[in-house]
Formats: structure tokens, sequence, C-alpha cells
């Protein structure tokens, strides 16, 4: 008995000792099958390294929508485990910029964020009685770290997404977004990237929008090649931004012993030329291949860049003058086939969650090689209604008449990234001359990645009375376009070495409720949620009951 009395006391002792340490500590376990819970290993190993307190500071809040008030659940459940692993150094609130005293106090709340670069959102909904009404919500937060505060947007608006799929897209971003903020927060050493000159590129005002976007990540040089064989060792990535002039064999010597030391190259070729003046002046122009002396090269890559015009259905209207000679200018839109809108890969994590990207004659990519050494995997494809136009050709603003039945081509690729161990263009070739500083000679690289472009103006933006628009951005349409952020996150895959750029394919399925069954079964919902509870409830109820009076009676 004695025994028993020691056994139990134990026992007692054992659950009141473990039920204390249970309060003391946080416990959290993602039973998902999605695992959208779950931080990855390099942003867990990040926060615990952190040496400083983390405020996040969160303005999605107040009356919101069931979408936007999944979203910030889901913002706050991402937080509350960045929390757990950087062991109480990370806290976030949030609040509610409408909440003010009156109209002008809560203005100057919204004109504050805005001049913050927070814009707000509107969102269209009906109240409890039916009525529409106007939201304004701000799908943003703040993180400071160390004295320095930088945004982080919540919500991504891809353009062709519903707003159920935008929103669900949003939440499977959050990691990456509040990670990539602790990144830039947190980060100590300074990275280059450079864009490659010498060859016609793209001007630095035509690239302003995307040094921008870089300038976040890395320092941005620009610059042409020289002698010294060895003078891009210093960058993680070089891009080449639509050069007009062919490569000489040293510039290529330069760039393909710098790829087998393991540098990135984001290459964005126009394979066709064009006299973009007479189109504008004339609304006609030749298009001829353009050699840029680089096909060998590419080649020996495992990538071939065709000298093909692509033309697509899915496609940007331009402004066409319909007027007769003589009379009032009367510019009406007019499918411009020759500038299509490509589609983003979802399987790949730099166009994962981007909206379309807008090209102005592009080409397509052949994959060539055995493959054995080198992996391929698709950016941007056409839609499902393309075609190809042999060049040379002529390229008349007019509207012609197009046989639509010959827009028969599935998703030609435009733009690929290649990866793996490369072979050198100058296997058993003589060196250039006039190379200085060139060291062994390379056959083969180490494990690299380079992206190539079939159209090398997916990285201009244009200007307007002399300052530049974001990139992608269409003046006619006025809708804002993927470019910049292909661009961006494809120089941040390529430069990627922990795998970062993987946790924007975070994968969380949508599930939405059919709005037809929804409204059919109506009746049928309202008696299995709310009757069918209560019936069970009494049913068991009656029963327990029932076995209590026959024990009372025994």
């Amino acid at each position: 008995m004695n025994n028993k009395k020691i056994i139990y006391a134990l026992l007692i002792v054992v659950v009141v000792a473990l039920t204390a340490l249970l309060l003391t500590r946080h416990y959290r376990y993602d039973l998902t099958a999605d695992k959208r819970y779950s931080l990855s290993p390099a942003t867990s190993a990040m926060l615990s390294k952190l040496n400083k307190n983390v405020e996040v500071t969160i303005y999605l809040d107040g009356d919101l929508n069931s979408g936007f008030a999944g979203l910030k659940n889901a913002t706050a459940d991402i937080l509350d485990e960045m929390a757990l692993k950087a062991g109480k150094g990370l806290i976030y609130k949030f609040v509610n910029p409408s909440q003010a005293d009156d109209d002008k106090q809560r203005q100057q709340n919204y004109e504050t964020l805005a001049q913050r670069g927070l814009q707000p959102t509107v969102i269209y909904d009906h109240d409890d009685q039916g009525n529409s009404r106007q939201i304004l919500v701000f799908p943003w937060a703040e993180v400071n770290f160390g004295g320095k505060t930088v945004p982080v947007s919540l919500l991504k608006n891809i353009r062709g997404n519903s707003g159920e799929e935008n929103l669900n897209a949003s939440i499977e971003t959050l990691e990456y977004e509040f990670a990539d903020a602790l990144r830039f927060l947190t980060r100590r050493e300074v990275r280059h990237v450079a864009f490659l000159e010498g060859h016609g590129e793209l001007p630095e005002a035509y690239t302003y929008d995307l040094s921008l976007a870089l300038s976040r990540y890395f320092q941005v040089d620009r610059g042409s090649l020289g002698y010294d064989a060895a003078v891009l060792d210093n960058f993680e990535a070089v891009i080449i931004a639509d050069p007009q002039k062919p490569f000489s064999e040293r510039d290529k010597y330069i760039i393909d012993q710098y790829i087998m030391r393991g540098g990135k190259v984001l290459w964005l070729l126009s394979a066709v030329k064009f006299d973009f003046g007479a189109l504008s002046t004339e609304g006609l122009t030749p298009a001829i291949a353009h050699d840029l002396n680089l096909t060998d090269m590419l080649f020996h890559y495992g990538i071939r860049v065709n000298a093909g015009l692509l033309q697509d259905e899915q496609c940007l209207p331009v402004p066409v003058n319909m007027a007769q000679p003589g009379e009032n200018p009367n510019y009406q839109p007019v499918p411009w086939h020759y500038q299509p809108l490509l589609l983003p890969s979802p399987l790949h994590p730099a166009t994962n969650h981007i909206g379309q990207v807008v090209a102005r004659f592009p080409t397509t990519i052949d994959f060539v090689g055995d493959g054995t050494d080198v992996s391929a995997q698709l950016l941007l494809v056409s839609s499902q209604a393309a075609r190809i136009i042999a060049t040379p050709a002529k390229v008349d603003l007019q509207p012609q008449q197009i046989d639509q039945t010959t827009f028969t081509a599935s998703f030609l690729p435009v733009a690929a990234s290649i990866e793996g161990n490369f072979n050198s263009a100058f296997t058993h070739r003589i060196k250039p001359d006039s190379i200085v500083n060139a060291g062994n000679f390379i056959a083969k690289s180490v494990a690299t990645k380079q992206a190539v472009v079939a159209c090398g103006n997916v990285a201009r933006n244009e200007l307007q009375n002399g300052q530049p628009l974001p990139l992608g951005y269409d003046r006619y349409t006025q809708n804002q376009f993927g470019n910049r952020d292909f661009l961006l996150n494809t120089i941040l895959y390529l430069t990627d070495q922990q795998g970062w750029i993987n946790l924007r394919q975070k994968h969380v399925t949508l599930r939405l409720l059919n709005p037809t069954a929804v409204r059919y079964y109506k009746t049928q919902i309202m008696v299995a949620t709310l009757i069918i509870p209560l019936l069970l409830l009494a049913l068991f109820g009656g029963l327990y009951n029932i076995v209590r009076i026959m024990k009372l009676r025994r």
C-alpha cells in the first residue's frame, strides 16, 4: 500500500513538473499537409543568430473582409513562428491606420504612410445589409532592426489572377518577404554585379529602374571588358543587356573563362535587328537576323537563340492612326502581335508569383547538346496561340489581315535558366591575342548558372520628359507588367548560394467553396451545420440520462 502511495506521489510530482515546464515554453507543431506554418532551415538559422531585437509593425488591421482577414492571420502565424526561432528577439504589433479621432487625423495617417511608400489598396465589398462599400486597407509591414527600417509588401497583385489567387500567392510568399527584409537589414558584405558595356548595350538611363531594384542587394557597376582576363572575377553576376554590336573573340574568351570559374551571366539578346526610327516615322521596317558572334559560344553552353520573330495573339495594343489622308488623326488601339505578353513559369522560383512580362520583338530559344552535365528550366513562354515569322521580313505598323488559324504554336520558349558544368567554347582553340592575366585555361566549369532571354528590351524602361518610368510600365494601357520582378528574381536566383530564392516556391493549397453549389445546397448546408449538431447533442444527453438512471436502479 505504501509503495502505491509513493508511486502516486511520484506521478503527481512528474505531472506538475511537466505542466510547469510546458507553461514556461511555447511549442508549435505544424500538422498541415503543405507545411504552411513551417520555416525553412535557412530562415531559422538566420533568426537564431540575431544579436538585436526586431520590431515589426503591420498596418493590415481594422475593418477587413474575410480574404484580407485571412492574410492578416497568416501574417501573425508566420511572425509567431519567426519569434520562436528568434528566441523572443522579434516582436510585432498591428496598427489600424483608419483608427483616428476625426477625418482630418485619419487622412493625415494615410498621407504619412503614403509618403513612406506604403500605398493603400481599395477593397470593394458589401456590408451586412448587402450595400456596396469601399474599404481602404494598407497591406504593408515595416521591419526595424538596428535603427534601420524597410517596408514589406504583404499583398501580391498579379495581373490576370483572381482576388483569391492573389491573396493565396501573398500568403505563400510571406516567409520570403520577411526573410528578405531581415537579410537586407543584417547583411554586412558588399556584393557586386555589373552591366557590361562596349557592344551597344542599353544605356544607363534605360536600365535605371532595374539598377535601382538591384541596388537593394548589390553594388551595381558598369564597364567594358578591356584586356584583363580576370576583370570580372569580383562580380557575382554579369548582365549583358541588349547588345547591338558583335562580340570580339577576346571579349568572348574573358566571359567564357569567367563562367568556367563559376561566374553567372544573364544574357538579354535580340536576335533580330530593326530600324525603330523608320518604324515610328514611316510605320514599317525591315527585320533581319542580328549576328552578335555569340552563337558558337551559347551552343557550347547548351542553348541557341533563334532568329525567327515571335508573334502572339496575347499581346499589347498600340495606337494606330486610322484616319484617311487629310482627315483629323483618329488613333485606335490595334493588337500588336510583335509585342506579346509572355507567361512566367510557375515551376521556377524566379518566375513564380510574378505577372506577365511584356517583350517587343522577341524570338525563341532551343536547347541543344546532350544535356548530361547541364540542366535547363523554362522561365518565360508564349501563350498557346503563337507563331514564328521567318526573317528577313517586313514589319508593318498598319493593321494587316492575319489568318488567325495560323497561330497554332503553343508555349514557345523565350527565356530559360541553365545550370551545371559547362564546356568551354575555347577548348582546342588558340587563346586570343592581347589577353593579360589569363592564368591556366579551364576547359570545364565548376557548377554555376546562367540565364538566357531571347529579347533584349525586356530590361528597357521608357523615359518620359527625361525621367525613367518603372520597368514594365506601358504608357498606352497604363498597366504595370512583371519585367522588373522577373529580372530581379533571375539575378537573385543566379547569385543565390543558400537557397533563399526557393522560399518563393512555397505552396499553400487554395481551397475555395463552389459558389454555385453553395447557392444550390444552401438549405441542406444550414441543416447540416445548425440542426444536426443540436440533434446529436440531444441524443447524447438522452442516452447519458438513460444509462445513469439504469445504474441508479441497480
